[in-house]
C-alpha cells in the first residue's frame, strides 16, 4: 500500500504515547481521517457514514498502538490500520473511498495475517478485538462494478511511504532523534492544525 510519512506522523506517533496530550491528538486524529474519507464517500451518503468513521477510527488508535508495541514500524503500524478501514469500506460496498483495489483485499490481509489472526481482525470484522462502531448502510451493489477512483494499484506487496519530496520508497524511514510532539496534529500553538494536503493518515 502506498502511504505519505512525514514529519507529522513521527510527531502523531510520539504524542499518542504521552499521557495527557495522546487524548487530544487522539481526538484530531479520529477528526481528520472522518473528514478526509467522508470527503471521499458518495455525497448523497456521506453523512450517515459519519458517526461509523468516527467510532471505527478511533479504535483503530488502539490497534496502531498495539502494533508499535508488537514491533511494528511506524509505517506498518499505520499502514496496518489503514488496511483494516479500507476492510471496512469493502465489505460496507463503499468501494469510492478505498485506497487500494477491491481486487488486492486478500493481498494485503495475507501480508499482516498474524497480526490480524491475534487481534481477531477479518475483512468482515475489521477492528475485530479492538472494539465496534457504530451501524451505517450498505452499498453492496457497487461491488457487483467496484469504482475506486482514489485507490492506487500495484502496492500490494509492501508499505511503500511517500516524503515530503514526493520520493516513494519500500519500508518508510527510520524516526527522526528529534521529533517535536508539538508538530502533532492539535498540538500547535493555537490548539489547532490544519491538514496538510494529501496528508491523511
Amino acid at each position: 500500500m502506498k502511504i505519505r510519512q512525514t514529519v507529522r506522523h513521527f510527531a502523531a506517533k510520539k504524542a499518542l504515547e504521552t499521557p495527557v496530550v495522546g487524548g487530544v491528538v487522539n481526538d484530531r486524529l479520529v477528526s481528520l481521517h472522518t473528514g478526509v474519507f467522508l470527503d471521499k464517500a458518495d455525497e448523497a451518503h456521506a453523512e450517515e457514514r459519519r458517526e461509523r468513521l468516527e467510532g471505527f477510527f478511533d479504535a483503530t488508535m488502539d490497534a496502531y498502538l498495539t502494533a508499535l508495541n508488537e514491533g511494528y514500524t511506524e509505517a506498518e503500524a499505520r499502514e496496518i490500520t489503514h488496511v483494516q478501514a479500507n476492510f471496512d469500506f469493502y465489505s460496507h460496498g463503499w468501494t469510492e473511498m478505498m485506497e487500494f483495489p477491491a481486487g488486492e483485499v486478500d493481498e494485503h490481509y495475507d501480508r499482516y495475517g498474524d497480526f490480524f489472526e491475534r487481534h481477531g481482525v477479518t475483512v468482515e470484522d475489521p477492528l475485530g478485538a479492538f472494539g465496534e462502531a457504530p451501524d451505517a448502510p450498505a452499498t453492496p451493489e457497487k461491488l457487483d462494478e467496484p469504482d475506486h477512483p482514489h485507490a492506487v494499484e500495484g502496492y500490494d506487496d509492501g508499505v511503500y511511504v511517500e516524503d515530503e519530496k514526493g520520493d516513494t520508497a519500500r519500508g518508510g524511514r527510520d524516526e527522526p532523534d528529534d521529533v517535536d510532539v508539538s508538530e502533532a496534529p492539535g498540538v500547535g500553538t493555537d490548539g489547532v492544525d490544519a491538514v496538510q494536503e494529501g496528508d491523511d493518515g
